[in-house]
């Protein structure tokens, strides 16, 4: 059984409404009864609540995970992404912040590289990776997928220049070989 076009998309629009407006206050009725929908359809329910990220893992829209190091063994990410590691005393750190507003604004360039950005800014947190790294005030590390530290720096970086580093790894060289062979 096949449905007409027109029903199927009035249904489509009609899901697709603002949470407070209703199918009446937009459709003609002989829409609303044509496509089957009812005020209660179109209305999201109030005791649906939205699924929440977890605490640990916050995703951006670009794709790109901030995950917080406490809770985290950087062995799970072995062989699959590469860790960008952004570690302060405090997070009022000025190197810090500046160091996260860059990340967030080209953190599509990062995701494209298979970085997942792990923060710790409590020097008493005793994560894996604080202990691994063991940084004294503000630190940047880049670990590759091999889980070998690539880089460390104690200033921030600019994104591009994280992103050029990351390039010259040979793990990634071979990922971009792979990805576009024609580009030998």
């Amino acid at each position: 059984m096949t449905l007409p076009i027109k029903p199927v998309l009035l249904a489509l629009a009609i899901a697709a409404l603002p949470s407070g407006m209703l199918a009446a206050d937009v459709l003609p009725e002989t829409a609303v009864a044509q496509t089957g929908a009812t005020v209660e359809s179109a209305a999201p329910l109030a005791d649906e609540a939205l699924p929440l990220p977890d605490e640990e893992e916050v995703v951006t829209p670009e794709g790109l995970r901030i995950i917080d190091a406490t809770e985290l063994d950087p062995e799970a990410f072995l062989w699959e992404w590469r860790i960008l590691a952004v570690m302060a005393d405090t997070p009022n750190d000025p190197a810090f912040i500046r160091q996260m507003r860059d990340i967030n604004e080209r953190a599509r360039d990062l995701f494209e590289r298979d970085v997942v950005v792990v923060t710790d800014t409590d020097r008493n947190s005793g994560s894996a990776l604080r202990q691994r790294l063991r940084p004294r005030g503000f630190m940047l590390a880049i670990i590759d997928k091999d889980g070998e530290i690539k880089q460390r720096r104690p200033a921030p970086r600019d994104v591009r220049e994280l992103n050029a580093v990351i390039d010259r790894f040979p793990l990634r060289r071979q990922e971009m070989m792979e990805r576009r062979p024609a580009g030998r």
